[in-house]
Parts: C-alpha cells; sequence; structure tokens
C-alpha cells in the first residue's frame, strides 16, 4: 500500500493541490480539515476527515486509522490585514494548532513534518531579492505566528527529534494545470483571482493600492509563484525530510517580480477582456518590492519551478475560474454559500 502522508488544511487552496502532487508521486494524502475555508470539492486523491485541530482526541483517531508516516501542514489563517484586527484569532490558530498537531504526532511517534511558512516572516525587507539569512521582521501578526511557528519547530527538533521544513511562500498563483480545482476563496484577497474576477463581469474593477512607489511604474511589486510548484517542493521536501534531521527552511518564490500593473496587463493579454482599475492612496506597511532568492530550494531540493511565466499563472487560473462559474451557473440547487458566485466588489490586496 501507498505511505500515507497527513495533510492538514488539504481541502484549502495550497493543501489540494499538494494532495494532488502526493497522489501523483506515490504517496496517498488524507486530508484533514475543518472546511472553514476549504471546500469538500477539493478533496479528490484521497479521504477526507473533518476535524479541529484542537481537538486531540479526534487528531489522535485519524493518525490511529490511516497510520501516516508524514505530515504535512497547511491550516493556517493567513489575511495579514485580518490578523491585525484579530490577532487572537491567528495565534490561536497558527501557534496552538500547530502545538496541537505536534504533540499528537509525538503521541503516534511522527517525526516528519513540512510546514506551510510564508515570505511574511520577512517584514519590510532591507535588501531584495530576499534570501532566508534575511532578517525576520513581520510587520503583522500573521507574519509573527508564522515566525514564531518556524521557532516552534526548531525547539521541537532539537528536543524532541521531530524534523521539519519550513517553506516560505511569496506570492502563490495559478490553478492546476488539469483545471481540476483552484483558488476559491471568500471573500477573495488575492491579486491575480481578483483581476480576473474583474475580467470575467464578477466584480466592477479593481484597486491599484498606491501607483508612486519607487518601482518603474509606480506600483507593487511581487514574486508570484505557481501553485502547482508550491505543491512540487512539498513533495521534494518530504522526500528530503527523509535523511536529514533537524528543522529547515527555504523560500519558494520565481526570482522574479511583477507589479501590479503588469498582472493587469497580462491578465488583459491572456482573457481579451477589459479590466477597470481605480487608484487609491498606499496603504501603510506595503513594501515596494517583494522578490525570492530561492536558490537554496535549487540547490539543496532539487526544486525549479515549471511554470515561472506570468501569462501562464493567469491562463492557468482562468481556465480555473471560468470553468468553475459555467458550472455552478449551470447546476441545478447550487445556492450554497460554498458555490454562490461573490458579490461584485473593488476590493484587492497585492499581497
Amino acid at each position: 500500500m501507498a505511505p500515507t502522508i497527513l495533510v492538514t488544511g488539504g481541502a484549502g487552496y495550497i493543501g489540494s493541490h499538494a494532495c494532488k502532487a502526493l497522489a501523483m508521486a506515490g504517496y496517498r494524502p488524507v486530508a484533514f480539515d475543518n472546511l472553514s475555508s476549504g471546500h469538500r470539492w477539493a478533496v479528490r486523491w484521497g479521504p477526507l476527515e473533518v476535524g479541529c485541530l484542537e481537538d486531540a482526541e479526534r487528531l489522535d483517531a485519524v493518525i490511529a486509522t490511516y497510520r501516516p508516516v508524514a505530515v504535512m501542514h497547511f491550516a493556517a489563517f493567513s489575511a495579514a490585514g485580518e490578523s491585525v484586527v484579530d490577532p487572537a484569532k491567528y495565534y490561536e490558530n497558527n501557534v496552538a494548532g500547530l502545538l496541537s498537531l505536534l504533540a499528537a504526532m509525538r503521541r503516534a511517534g511522527l517525526d516528519r513534518l513540512v510546514f506551510s511558512s510564508t515570505a511574511a516572516v520577512y517584514g519590510s525587507p532591507l535588501s531584495t531579492p530576499i534570501d532566508e539569512d534575511h532578517p525576520q521582521q513581520p510587520i503583522n501578526p500573521y507574519g509573527a505566528t508564522k515566525q514564531a511557528a518556524e521557532r516552534v519547530l526548531a525547539d521541537f527538533a532539537s528536543a524532541y527529534d521531530i524534523r521539519s521544513v519550513a517553506l516560505r511562500y511569496f506570492n502563490a498563483a495559478g490553478a492546476d494545470r488539469d483545471g481540476e480545482i483552484g483558488e476559491a476563496h471568500d471573500p477573495e484577497t488575492h491579486l491575480i483571482p481578483i483581476v480576473l474576477e474583474a475580467a470575467a463581469g464578477l466584480r466592477p474593477e479593481v484597486a491599484i493600492f498606491g501607483d508612486r512607489y519607487e518601482t518603474p511604474d509606480g506600483t507593487c511589486i511581487r514574486d508570484y509563484i505557481h501553485v502547482a510548484d508550491l505543491a512540487d517542493a512539498h513533495v521534494r521536501a518530504l522526500r528530503w525530510l527523509a535523511d536529514h534531521p533537524g528543522a529547515h527552511a527555504f523560500n519558494l518564490g520565481n526570482g522574479e517580480g511583477f507589479s501590479v500593473r503588469e498582472v493587469i496587463d497580462a491578465a488583459r493579454r491572456v482573457t481579451g477582456r477589459p479590466i477597470a482599475v481605480r487608484v487609491e492612496d498606499a496603504r501603510p506597511g506595503d513594501p515596494a518590492v517583494l522578490v525570492a532568492d530561492a536558490r537554496c530550494a535549487s540547490d539543496v531540493l532539487g526544486w525549479r519551478p515549471d511554470s515561472a511565466e506570468l501569462d501562464t499563472q493567469i491562463a492557468d487560473a482562468w481556465r480555473w475560474l471560468t470553468g468553475r462559474y459555467r458550472t455552478l451557473n449551470t447546476r441545478p440547487n447550487s445556492t450554497s454559500s460554498r458555490h454562490r458566485q461573490p458579490a461584485p466588489s473593488s476590493v484587492v490586496v497585492a499581497r
């Protein structure tokens, strides 16, 4: 039988893509998710077990039933703005939830964990591109919880021999190349799907927050990485951990940035649709440029992005979005809040 991997948050955007990558690599993914933001329809390559990280009895039961050999941990809240308004929610889930998971792993003798981290641990960069040795100075509770989680993993590696890899994503983008799963947040806060919703007529315009940054066109620059490439990195990290004790961290990005206006122009080009924009004041704490130095993941894990091109990422996301809404608009009784079209909005977060 294929080795089983417990995937917390396996019904979410990145977690579900990781489940597919695991299945394609010969593993059996078991998604453990409370469905607060994940979707049942995204779990297609293994069983779904509904539960919460703080429920120790439920975690123990799932682990006892499936006997996983390792864990991939995606279950976390990730909206930076929300974390400022409600930091307790983020510390309780992102830090206390991890501690509960690690306790369950110790009870079961599990010693391998691949952890979903973020470039938000770095805060406003002192230099770019950002490598793993860049100072960590998170500017919001979300980034601080991920930094704290990484410290927990380092301490648990030292004290309890739980080996781990923390993968620090920059901006996840795109959708499954076969169109089977994709990004579906409610509300949506990521730039590319919001721009594509405007192209599809699901929202009237896209807000650009700030156009006077010290960048070529005045808008923020970010490093976008295809979600399938992220999933591939998780499988590589899982395999690498089999022979490497300790706690490790790698950046995941393309090493190239695109501005907000470049993303919008690419979406117009890919979709052939007009996209209206509105410029608003810049938001406090938004760095002008965030670009990854991911050479360490390349050198150590043998990982290289296959879909670094912005047009490819947008085309895959567009195929997913149009296919999903075409299906939902023709499906009878599709009025659940999980499946309704989002109300038009002009709110966008260029993360």
